[in-house]
């Protein structure tokens, strides 16, 4: 396949960024509001079942992490909408994006422990 999902998604983040520039926003600012408008357009396409639609014809592109996390957050409380916002969207929201998370966060903070352990310049300004 010449065009993917993720290059589809690169285009228009970068179409973000460079008009965010234009309107005087910093690096920073600019790369935040791409993120922001990306999930918000992957959750979109999700809620409008488009997004598996592209994905099934884009192939690993509707894997880029930051729209993907979106889709298995959305899907899921799409989902499970009718058995209540408690018992359906709220338990079942994070049952894709859920292990991801506890992973994730544990395996940043080991990171963490071992740089502060090995790090000596690190340890002097704790």
């Amino acid at each position: 396949m010449l065009f993917g999902l993720a290059d589809l998604f690169a285009a228009y983040g970068q179409i973000i960024l460079d008009f965010c520039k234009f309107r005087g926003f910093d690096k920073d600012a600019s790369g935040t509001i791409v993120s922001i408008l990306l999930i918000g357009i992957s959750a979109f396409l999700t809620s409008l079942n488009l997004f598996n639609k592209i994905g099934k014809f884009a192939g690993a592109g509707s894997l880029v992490p930051i729209t993907g996390f979106a889709n298995s957050i959305v899907s899921p409380a799409i989902e499970y909408k009718s058995e209540g916002y408690v018992m359906g969207v709220g338990a079942k929201m994070f049952t894709v994006a859920g292990p991801v998370l506890v992973y994730g966060i544990s395996a940043s903070i080991l990171v963490g422990i071992i740089y502060l352990i090995f790090n000596t310049q690190a340890i002097t300004l704790v």
